[in-house]
């Protein structure tokens, strides 16, 4: 097969068979097809997209080109949840420890982040001694143990996504709904899960802004999933503004002890109750979503839930007494309240923008290298919908620097104040399967 050829096939929007993607995916990987015209390519399959059965057979072409992960030793249905990411996003701090109480098993594989604030690992190293560094054997019989455990990311995972993703970035191809479907459930189908469950966002915070978009992406997801078989389902949810109160590494611990506690912002709770009673479904632990739903809210008012958070904490080197006493979590210097300054309702929260300000005082990493700063970050007390008066609290920004002056401009820029009255947005969209 000439790569030319199979450049012209899909610029004159041809389908690409099983061999030709496997073929392409295997030569870019191993360096003999080159990056430009690995460039033609992406830049083809932008403008001309690409069929179900094409778009199944990328993923899993991306899956076969490094390891992937074996948890057939794992007792149960293995369910994965995938979140495209936004502000405020501690879903799987929450869900992981919820559907585990309900004896679902979770083997998650998480990494550190890029933005806002840092990933999963980032948020429960805030925990003193809490640590991922563990040995393959370990992670699958704390799993089959206390239903839960959490591993860094493999170094050799999905490399071919790693290196399309560099050249995508580069090339004004990643807004692709093909190549970002099959980005997404490579890493997850290579994670080792049987069943996936997708939370993708849509508003100003997520990486699909348009609701249209969103439902295409998670149709795409979804119907790669099943296509490869893996049962998968999506719900859309909003990131119009930022999801919960908190902004930060320790702070969304903080939060995630609270929702597990009955105790959390209200949104937090009622997307993870509903993400978790599909995970319980596709677990096969229950017979409806009603029936799955009814066990998660039992597993968080008897303290269940928040046991299991703290069994695993204290079984990856973690120092449970947090879960009771949250001020041994990293604390900030200063506290400083943003005040409204005139009355109203608070009409608009810019997702992306409040979490710019987060990342201004070191809650997450613009490169790489970026030294992540676990106590800082922002509270809201204000959510879209809510009345104020002028002095009011409308965010309470942890920092350990006293000068906050570019936090509070980048904020007050992104919260609007409306004399008229406001409604909150829907927190769920839509729901594919």
């Amino acid at each position: 097969m000439r790569m030319v050829d199979l450049i012209e096939k899909k610029r004159d929007g041809h389908e690409l068979t099983k061999e030709e993607i496997h073929h392409i995916i295997k030569g870019y990987t191993a360096g003999d097809i080159p990056d430009y015209q690995m460039s033609a390519l992406t830049m083809a399959i932008y403008f001309q997209g690409m069929t179900d059965q094409e778009r199944a057979e990328l993923t899993m072409a991306m899956v076969h080109s490094g390891d992937t992960i074996d948890l057939g030793e794992i007792k149960g249905i293995k369910v994965d949840k995938h979140s495209t990411g936004g502000v405020g996003d501690t879903t799987t701090l929450v869900l992981g420890p919820l559907v585990a109480a309900v004896g679902v098993p979770v083997a998650k594989m998480s990494g550190r982040g890029l933005g806002h604030t840092g990933g999963t690992i980032d948020k429960l190293e805030s925990v003193p001694g809490f640590h991922v560094e563990i040995e393959n054997k370990q992670f699958i019989d704390l799993v089959n143990k206390n239903k839960l455990a959490v591993i860094g990311q493999s170094g050799n995972l999905t490399p071919a996504d790693k290196n399309l993703y560099a050249l995508r970035d580069v090339t004004a191809t990643v807004n692709s709904i093909p190549l970002i479907a099959s980005s997404i459930m490579s890493k997850k189908i290579a994670a080792g899960a049987n069943a996936i469950v997708l939370d993708v966002k849509t508003g100003a915070g997520a990486f699909m802004k348009d609701l249209d978009d969103s439902k295409e992406l998670a149709k795409a997801m979804v119907d790669i999933g099943n296509l490869v078989g893996r049962r998968t389902m999506a719900i859309i949810s909003d990131m119009s503004q930022p999801l919960g109160y908190a902004i930060g590494n320790a702070l969304e611990v903080k939060e995630a002890i609270d929702t597990l506690s009955g105790k959390g912002p209200k949104d937090l709770e009622e997307l993870c109750i509903t993400l978790g009673s599909y995970m319980v479904l596709l677990a096969e632990k229950a017979n409806s979503l009603e029936e799955a739903r009814t066990m998660l809210v039992e597993v968080m008012n008897n303290g269940k839930a928040l046991e299991t958070l703290k069994t695993f904490l204290v079984a990856q080197g973690g120092d449970g007494t947090v879960v009771d006493q949250p001020e041994k979590l990293p604390e900030a210097r200063f506290k400083i309240e943003l005040q409204a300054q005139e009355d109203g309702y608070v009409s608009e929260i810019i997702a992306d923008s409040v979490g710019t300000a987060a990342m201004l005082l070191g809650a997450g990493r613009a490169t790489k290298e970026s030294q992540i700063d676990l106590a800082v970050g922002l509270v809201l007390n204000k959510k879209v919908g809510d009345s104020v008066k002028t002095g009011d609290s409308l965010v309470t920004i942890h920092s350990n620097r006293e000068n906050v002056d570019d936090v509070k401009n980048k904020l007050f820029s992104s919260i609007s104040i409306s004399s008229n009255a406001v409604k909150a947005p829907e927190l769920i969209y839509a729901t594919v399967e």
